[in-house]
């Protein structure tokens, strides 16, 4: 049980927590304050941790004096705020303090597997090697040596991605083609496997990769900004012959986006190849300026489906026996397999669990794995199935339909009753149904201000609560949108 101190400081945490994300929107809360956690407050200092060194630097860098100030206006007596590893730190404070006096040794490749999607790692695998550049400057993030072609699992779903990702990593005399190649979709769905694996293959014809995610990009970005190396990083970038950036969409910020701009176009007119992913269509990408987008859009855009119930089920075998080479007496029968395919859809990630649920009941127990020991192990997966993910303009047509109005009429200044009220629907499912910001669905109801929106969306609320018909015709706009 907690004392209440601590107790006391988890709840201050926890409305920290609610104001970062509120201020910052979801997609910049997600992407850098989703791990960032509370250990202790000791002598007016509030220590946090967070789970790699990139992520304690760029917090620091960026974010440092937002994090302290929102500290502050929720408990006056935080005075400081320290950010630790927790990789490297234990949970005592003075432990903390003396690693960050403490020299900085170089930061390792990571030892942990990923997650599977589409794809199939043997436990004995090498871990991911980092390739560094010549004057320790960015020199990319690591290539997994298990994401190859050849551990790729294709299905429907995927073989049009897997082609392309194919031809792009084989192409004669290194020549750049469907440029730059754009792969989208939702998590655990195999995509970053395809960029591993086209990596792997150009960078073993001799030829120079880099691959980065995008908030490696950005904080290679800003690094070169502030040591004023910022002319080597360009020139670094547009030297190498395959560039390749993981979640696109985390890019932020006008003068980032503004370099990643220019150096698209620097390397696509030298004919350089480039590989981009994201988990939604170019065009969606409201964050990003609108020339990158049309950039991003002039290549080939891929699309990786969700993976049907045939490749769900090579996935779960191939995935059984490679752990059969580990455990032997490891044995799951083709009723179980084929249980397990038909009830985790969502993504490669999910069948990952469940298979290490199996695998833990087996050595755990002794015991036959059956039917009614695999429902009882993937219970949890199985209710916490992702939902469909719903767009603002997908929201905004139905809506329009629904109400005898066009789109336009929704996104228009028009303040007749027949429009404000299928406009205000509309706003209240963005929220409700979507990750996006208030500021962000603002901006995609005709460039209005986020206070409209939460107007909007609190005058909704109060009707449901009073109109039963009202009520349920939202219930069923939601159902509509979300099957």
């Amino acid at each position: 049980m907690e004392a209440p101190g601590e107790q006391s400081a988890s709840d201050v945490w926890a409305r920290v927590k609610r104001r970062l994300r509120a201020e910052l929107g979801e997609d910049i809360f997600a992407s850098w304050f989703g791990r960032l956690e509370l250990d202790s407050v000791v002598e007016g200092c509030a220590y946090l941790t967070v789970p790699t060194r990139f992520l304690k630097s760029w917090i620091e860098s960026h974010y440092a004096d937002r994090v302290l100030a929102v500290y502050r206006s929720e408990a006056g007596d935080v005075e400081r705020v320290s950010i630790g590893v927790r990789s490297t730190l234990g949970r005592d404070p003075a432990a903390q303090r003396r690693a960050s006096e403490a020299p900085r040794p170089a930061p390792t490749a990571s030892m942990a597997m990923p997650s599977m999607a589409g794809e199939i790692k043997t436990p004995s695998a090498a871990a991911p090697q980092e390739e560094r550049g010549e004057n320790g400057d960015l020199g990319g993030a690591p290539l997994d040596s298990r994401l190859t072609f050849e551990s790729f699992i294709v299905g429907r779903s995927n073989a049009l991605a897997h082609a392309a990702a194919d031809r792009v990593a084989h192409a004669q005399n290194g020549q750049a083609i469907y440029n730059p190649l754009y792969l989208h979709a939702g998590v655990g769905l195999g995509k970053t496997h395809l960029l591993h694996a086209i990596g792997h293959e150009v960078r073993a014809q001799g030829r120079r990769v880099i691959y980065l995610t995008a908030d490696r990009f950005m904080y290679g970005f800003v690094a070169s900004l502030k040591a004023q190396t910022s002319l080597a990083f360009k020139e670094r970038l547009r030297g190498i012959d395959l560039l390749i950036i993981d979640d696109v969409q985390f890019i932020q910020g006008k003068q980032i986006q503004q370099e990643f701009g220019h150096t698209l176009n620097a390397l696509i007119d030298a004919g350089r190849q480039i590989v981009i992913a994201a988990d939604r269509p170019p065009a969606d990408l409201e964050n990003l300026d609108e020339r990158v987008r049309s950039r991003l859009a002039g290549g080939l855009v891929v699309e990786v489906s969700a993976l049907d119930e045939a490749l769900r089920t090579s996935i779960l075998t191939t995935r059984i026996e490679a752990l059969r080479t580990i455990h032997p007496t490891f044995e799951v029968g083709p009723n179980v397999i084929a249980y397990v395919a038909r009830a985790i859809t969502a993504n490669g990630r999910d069948l990952e669990g469940a298979v290490n649920r199996l695998l833990a009941h087996a050595t755990l127990t002794s015991s036959a794995i059956t039917l009614e020991t695999a429902e009882t192990a993937i219970r949890d997966l199985v209710r916490n199935r992702e939902p469909k993910r719903v767009k603002i303009e997908d929201i905004q047509k139905l809506v329009a339909s629904r109400y005898n109005v066009s789109r336009s009429d929704i996104l228009s200044e028009r303040r007749t009753a027949a429009v404000v009220r299928p406009r205000q629907i509309a706003m209240y499912l963005s929220k409700v149904l979507t990750l996006r910001s208030l500021p962000e669905i603002g901006r995609r109801f005709g460039g209005r201000d986020h206070t409209t929106v939460l107007h909007a969306v609190r005058k909704i609320e109060k009707a449901l609560g009073e109109d039963h018909a009202l009520s349920d015709e939202v219930e069923l706009l939601k159902r509509m949108l979300q099957e």
